[in-house]
């Protein structure tokens, strides 16, 4: 059996608290008036909750939302695992997310999920529907690992950014926090659009990311190496919750066709696209379209 690595006792904000779930304990901040509609907020893969900026939280609670936003397991101040070694699966951080709704007792919950953890609130609607109130899909897909498996109706990822994933990238020194801050945003490069990345606002997060993980390395490395999950989208029909899906015009891992194909196949879907935004989280310069989208969706 693997043991759990510590968590880190590094810098940590006075809201976050530990809420045991799933044989884990999940790192919950939480933003707004407990009495609010819940909006839950799901990480993409190897991101810890730091990449749902503070700023863009407050925006959402001063709408009259309970924010709620949590590092999966293996980032941040979630437990972690040694390095290599993740003894779960991608069914468990839909689990994760499951019971710590329930554990929170905020009832049925907005969901906004970004890329993997689109593919996370997915799931949650499918197989936990009395949770889910409505749904907000960020730069995601109905099929989470396209590339490994047959999806040919939907657009395959950018020749420039598979030619940058096979490109060797030299490994920082994990314990040096200007290092580890210049490798990850050397990672977001290749996935931004027409957009210039926001390199300073990236390099903030970068930075509280290092500061809260137990283990870096770990946090940017075991989520990959689990298993994609089973195929969800055969079962996207059943989602009855009200959805809306977010997505950028030119996002070179999962191209527009991604969303075009959610916003088809879930009933009743939505689709918002962002001119010229690539995969990564809403760039700043969005915020005054997204904020109110969001909150519009998740009025009723």
């Amino acid at each position: 059996m693997t043991t759990p690595r510590a968590t880190s006792q590094r810098v940590h904000a006075a809201e976050e608290r530990f809420i045991p779930a799933n044989d884990v304990e999940l790192c919950v901040e939480t933003f707004g008036d407990p009495g609010a509609p819940p909006v839950l907020l799901i990480s993409g893969t190897a991101c810890s909750m730091d990449w749902w900026e503070d700023d863009l939280c407050r925006r959402l609670a001063a709408g009259d939302r309970f924010v709620i936003r949590y590092d999966h397991r293996d980032t941040g101040r979630s437990t972690g695992f040694p390095s290599g070694e993740p003894p779960y699966r991608f069914d468990d951080l839909v689990t994760d997310a499951a019971v710590l709704l329930e554990r929170l007792g905020v009832g049925p919950a907005h969901v906004c999920g970004v890329s993997m953890g689109g593919a996370v609130a997915q799931r949650l609607a499918i197989e936990h529907p009395r949770l889910v109130s409505s749904l907000t899909l960020l730069s995601t897909s109905p099929a989470l690992r396209v590339n490994k498996r047959p999806h040919p109706d939907l657009p395959p990822i950018s020749p420039a950014l598979l030619a940058s994933f096979a490109e060797e990238r030299p490994t920082p020194d994990w314990t040096d926090r200007a290092a580890v801050i210049d490798h990850v945003v050397a990672g977001q490069r290749p996935l931004a659009g027409a957009l210039a990345i926001e390199e300073t606002r990236l390099r903030r997060i970068a930075g509280r990311m290092f500061d809260r993980s137990g283990d870096i390395a770990t946090s940017l490395s075991n989520h990959w190496m689990i298993d994609g999950g089973s195929d969800y989208r055969s079962s996207l029909s059943r989602i009855t919750v009200p959805t809306l899906v977010i997505h950028g015009t030119e996002d070179p891992l999962f191209p527009l066709g991604h969303g075009e194909a959610l916003a088809d196949e879930i009933p009743d879907a939505r689709l918002l696209p962002l001119a010229g935004v690539g995969h990564q989280m809403p760039p700043a310069a969005t915020w005054e379209t997204v904020v109110p989208a969001v909150l519009a969706h998740t009025a009723g």
